[in-house]
């Protein structure tokens, strides 16, 4: 450690030592094996690196991961998912140092700004491999601690490796004096799903059941929703007499009172989940089956993703959906997923409908062959984009992790 260094490190910390930890809470048990910690700086990244973690961990099934979010984070705020989430401490000294003391992350990973000199230059004293992706010039740093010098040089300098967007942010952390083996460019992660295989036998079984006709899924529907997607399907058959709709519904106790008045409507419907066994005549194919949707998304030209036609829910992925082939229709009220449908609408790969009439023209719209099609490109498009930037990150966490192993198994 040089003296600048040690004197920076040193000031910082006495600086940082008196900051309130108040928001600091109690951790949950450190999982065994392998772990690793990566931060997202921004709730818009999460979504990304939550599929990057899904990718990981398939390549890598026992290692642990723990997200963590910018201390001052309203995690009410971001949404819940695979990963256990919680907020780092505050740059207070004590709070860095109890932090890595209780996870003992194996890596790092930091994705974007609101770096933390004290938490970053600690972690890699400890010998934990750091890897910045998105870096950017932004720091959360005690006060006072600005005027430090060497402060933003050193704190860049812990990491082992560091991803710039572009040229220019890569010019300027070289500049500081970092050595350019560590600095690369590489576009931001984006979501790129990776659906789970579906036998093989079960997918042909389902389509012979069909018999060729045209299908359509409802995904993720709320009973407020059920009248409207049923008039849609009532208006489509007019055009479409042999069309067959998938009915899956958000809420799994509803299956059965909505299976009760679909048949007071002389609706021809099976349960699946039920054991229901499709004929020529079904015409409405209820499930509640989360699992089932990987089945149904692949027998389906087109997928209304439900929880999104009435205030109040905020709406559901639809990348998955979009990733198994299938035209994407939706209503307008998706904020929790806001910036991916509005790529897919953008790229013409999902619809935007606001009424029953508008989804019924949709859906018969959206199941000729050439519009189907079309839209199936469309969004492939979309979510193949990510995969090349996401594989590379694995690889290179990959690496750091097998190095790690082999550094330690020889002392």
């Amino acid at each position: 450690m040089t003296k600048t260094r040690s004197m920076s490190l040193t000031a910082y910390r006495v600086l940082s030592w008196g900051v309130s930890s108040a928001g600091d809470t109690a951790y949950a048990p450190r999982p065994g094996g392998e772990l690793i910690w990566i931060h997202i700086g921004a709730r818009d990244r999460q979504r990304a690196v939550v599929d990057f973690c899904q990718r990981l961990q398939q390549v890598r099934p026992d290692l642990s991961i723990l997200l963590t979010a910018p201390p001052d984070a309203d995690l009410s705020r971001w949404p819940s998912g695979d990963f256990p989430l919680i907020n780092l401490p505050s740059e207070q000294t004590g709070a860095a140092r109890a932090f890595l003391e209780h996870w003992r992350p194996d890596i790092g990973l930091w994705i974007g700004g609101g770096l933390m000199p004290n938490l970053i230059t600690r972690a890699q004293e400890r010998g934990i491999p750091l890897i910045l992706a998105e870096a950017a010039y932004h720091f959360n740093i005690a006060p006072g601690g600005r005027w430090l010098p060497d402060l933003t040089r050193l704190t860049f300098d812990s990491f082992t490796s560091i991803l710039t967007t572009n040229n220019e942010a890569a010019r300027q952390i070289r500049r500081l004096g970092i050595s350019s083996s560590k600095v690369g460019t590489a576009p931001p992660l984006l979501v790129s799903p990776n659906p789970r295989p579906w036998p093989e036998d079960e997918l042909i079984e389902m389509t012979h059941a069909l018999s060729g006709r045209p299908v359509w899924l409802a995904s993720w529907v709320q009973d407020k929703e059920f009248i409207s997607v049923l008039s849609a399907h009532r208006q489509a058959t007019r055009m479409l007499p042999r069309l067959a709709l998938v009915l899956h519904v958000a809420d799994i106790y509803e299956a059965a009172p909505l299976h009760r008045r679909l048949e007071a409507m002389d609706l021809r419907c099976v349960n699946w989940d039920e054991g229901g066994t499709i004929e020529d005549n079904t015409q409405v194919i209820l499930s509640s089956d989360a699992e089932a949707l990987g089945l149904w998304q692949r027998v389906s030209a087109v997928t209304f993703i439900g929880s999104t036609l009435e205030r109040g829910s905020g709406g559901q992925d639809p990348l998955i959906a979009t990733a198994l082939g299938s035209a994407v229709i939706h209503g307008p009220f998706v904020h929790q997923h806001q910036q991916i449908y509005d790529q897919l609408d953008w790229v013409g790969a999902a619809r935007v409908v606001r009424s029953a009439t508008e989804l019924g023209d949709a859906v018969v719209e959206s199941l000729a062959p050439d519009r189907a099609a079309d839209m199936a490109l469309a969004g492939w498009q979309v979510v193949t984009e990510g995969a090349p930037q996401a594989d590379r990150l694995i690889e290179l966490v990959q690496d750091t992790l097998d190095q790690r192993g082999s550094d330690h198994a020889g002392t």
